[in-house]
């Protein structure tokens, strides 16, 4: 579809990457990975023919489809959302037209010609009927409603939205064209959990190929089959999730230290001999072979690994009174329409809540409240005793001075207290050490501006951190400060992102937004899951459906408790039967699935011993028995999940 071969650019004399080797398959998903300022959005551009490499060739196949959604979308039509979507489905759009045109003809002509026209008109409606045009209103429907736009919304002009919603307008277009290669930069940052989860499963779905940037860890491993990695100027591409391609990467990276050593001692050897030797007559040729043989070696380099790696030592606040924050009764009307009822929530000292729930329930409003920023129609939200606030949004980066220097914009921005002889080690736990500070912030990438606003702001010694998506424009490394960054510091964090990841690592507590209120949830992100989704699952005690049938079995039990007890013991019994064969195959792959995660965590472990470097012959057998280990551990893990979903089914026929 299309291969990129040895594609090189650059921005000036400064080399943006080199050699850049790889193909867009039909069927294939490719995460475009590498931090801010390593060239992805300009390897985007290249592959759209927007720009024209310095070297190698882009071959793109004939007639090839391509989307592609940028981070920032033009200008929107005048048209309502719903129409804007179906401009996606241009082919089927122009074949209605045509149709209606045909449908005029008919009329008009008699004879030979209106044949001719029927015949053509029973063509087209059939191709028009393959191409899912009488669903395609539909399918728009859907896809507005999987990305969290409300049924109503459909009718509301487009230049209504914000920003955020535009792009997910432009996202629904994209999806509903199916073009043969989607090219998506920064597809989540304007999503919320639940339309991130939904977009994951449409992605995994698509028929043809697929590449993206992101930096959100949890997104690429639902949806990659493959990561491109951009980084240390070229490209190296691996086969897999995320997951995969870490584990991959540092094999690459210990076998390349390996292989380096074992040159260096060489080298070290062939120095000897030509210094022990230089002067001695009848070793010249062999000196002069050895010399011209130095200076032929491509010397193996090792990638060295910019991601800082700090420790964070924060001012310390002062102490804040145990409940830091408590709303009562709150309710909050945007134009007579409620956005919070009655809402009681209380936060205590230290905590870290991640703020979860869908788009346009309220988590922003909720922080605007406490902040103090917008008043409660009714009810009071009230601060503890010595709570200092700090506040992130996103106008805080455009705020930044962009004529100073790094450490003067830091600095800047720290109360007199700590604006003292440590700002230079602050600064370095937020990624800006050495040199970096002395860079002017008008040179920084978007994701550096963030991280510099962040660092700022968290350098100061308020005890109540309110972060509203500060994840967004930040590549992996510097989510990484960020995480590092809040599990360190010292006080309570309402943390708002769509960063699975970064809430797992972070939150303590989950305040789930929706409905009018908002939920506190103790423990983290995956135990908020699992109680969500037993809560769901369970109807509602006080139902009209779980009276009724909790009052219709007491009474058939009161009525002959022996003929009760006697269908309870055949229907046991009955299921000991049908499910002992299911229950053995279960615990039968369970054994083998242990095992053999227990061999590739095992050949792994041995992956990892630098000494097995030095032998090739071996590392080509570790290789090949941990590939085969991880293709069996795979295949026993399918089995058993299917033989899983077959007992499961078996008892609850038997239990219906």
């Amino acid at each position: 579809m299309i291969t990129l071969s040895r594609v090189s650019k650059a921005h000036g004399t400064d080399p943006l990457f080199r050699d850049v080797t790889f193909s867009l398959l039909p069927g294939r998903r490719v995460a475009l990975l590498g931090s801010n300022g390593a060239g992805k959005t300009t390897l985007l551009e290249i592959i759209l023919g927007r720009q024209d490499p310095d070297d190698g060739e882009v071959n793109r196949a004939k007639g090839v489809r391509i989307g592609y959604l940028p981070q920032d979308v033009a200008e929107p039509g005048e048209g309502t959302v719903l129409e804007e979507v179906l401009e996606g489905a241009g082919e089927i759009l122009a074949l209605e037209k045509l149709l209606r045109h045909l449908e005029h003809q008919l009329g008009e002509t008699t004879g030979a010609e209106h044949d001719a026209v029927l015949e053509r008109y029973g063509n087209e409606q059939h191709r028009f009927e393959q191409l899912g045009g009488y669903e395609i209103e539909a399918e728009a429907h859907r896809v507005l409603a999987g990305l969290g736009f409300a049924p109503e919304d459909a009718d509301r002009p487009v230049r209504e939205l914000s920003g955020g919603w535009r792009v997910r307008v432009a996202l629904a277009r994209l999806l509903l064209s199916k073009p043969d290669l989607l090219i998506l930069d920064e597809p989540t940052n304007h999503l919320d959990i639940e339309s991130i989860a939904w977009l994951e499963r449409t992605l995994v779905e698509h028929p043809g190929a697929l590449l993206f940037v992101s930096h959100d860890r949890d997104f690429i491993e639902a949806v990659a089959d493959r990561v491109v990695e951009l980084a240390h100027r070229t490209a190296t591409e691996y086969v897999g999730s995320f997951s995969d391609f870490v584990e991959q990467r540092e094999l690459r990276m210990e076998g390349l230290r390996a292989a380096q050593k074992q040159q260096q001692r060489e080298l070290a050897d062939t120095e000897r001999f030509i210094e022990r030797f230089r002067y001695k007559a009848s070793k010249a040729k062999q000196v002069q072979s050895r010399v011209k043989r130095l200076e032929k070696v491509d010397r193996i380099e090792v990638p060295e690994d910019h991601d800082p790696k700090v420790r964070f030592g924060f001012p310390t606040p002062r102490r804040a009174s145990r409940v830091v924050l408590s709303l009562e009764g709150v309710t909050k009307r945007f134009d007579d329409t409620p956005v919070f009822t009655g809402l009681d929530l209380t936060i205590e000292r230290g905590w870290k809540i991640g703020v979860v729930g869908p788009n346009g329930a309220g988590k922003s409003t909720l922080l605007n409240l406490i902040l103090g920023l917008i008043e409660p129609d009714e009810g009071t939200v009230t601060l503890g005793t010595n709570v200092d606030v700090a506040h992130f949004a996103q106008h805080q980066v455009d705020a930044l001075r962009q004529d100073r220097r790094v450490v003067e914009e830091f600095s800047a921005g720290l109360s007199d207290e700590h604006r003292g002889k440590n700002v230079r080690t602050m600064l370095g736990a937020f990624g800006f050490s050495g040199d970096a500070g002395d860079q002017e912030v008008q040179t920084l990438s978007g994701g550096e501006q963030t991280r510099l606003a962040l660092g700022r702001l968290m350098a100061n010694a308020a005890n109540l951190l309110c972060l509203d998506e500060p994840t967004n424009h930040l590549d992996i490394s510097s989510r990484d400060l960020l995480e590092d960054a809040l599990v360190a510091y010292p006080g309570t964090v309402l943390l708002i992102t769509h960063d699975r990841h970064v809430i797992r690592g972070v939150a303590d507590h989950i305040l789930d937004v929706r409905d009018g209120t908002a939920r506190l949830h103790p423990g983290g992100y995956e135990e908020f899951l699992e109680r969500v989704g037993t809560h769901a699952a369970t109807p509602a005690s006080g139902s009209a459906l779980s009276d009724g049938r909790t009052g219709a079995r007491s009474k058939a039990k009161e009525a002959d408790p022996a003929r009760d007890k006697r269908r309870e013991a055949e229907h046991r019994n009955q299921l000991h039967r049908v499910t002992k064969p299911l229950r053995r195959e279960v615990t039968k792959l369970e054994a083998a699935l242990e095992k053999a995660e227990a061999e590739v965590a095992e050949l792994t472990r041995a992956m990892a011993d630098p000494a097995v470097y030095e032998d090739p012959r071996k590392v080509a057998e570790l290789v090949a028995a941990h590939g085969r280990a991880k293709d069996l551990a795979g295949d026993l893990m399918q089995r058993w999940e299917a033989a899983q979903l077959e007992l499961e089914a078996a008892e609850a026929g038997i239990a219906g």
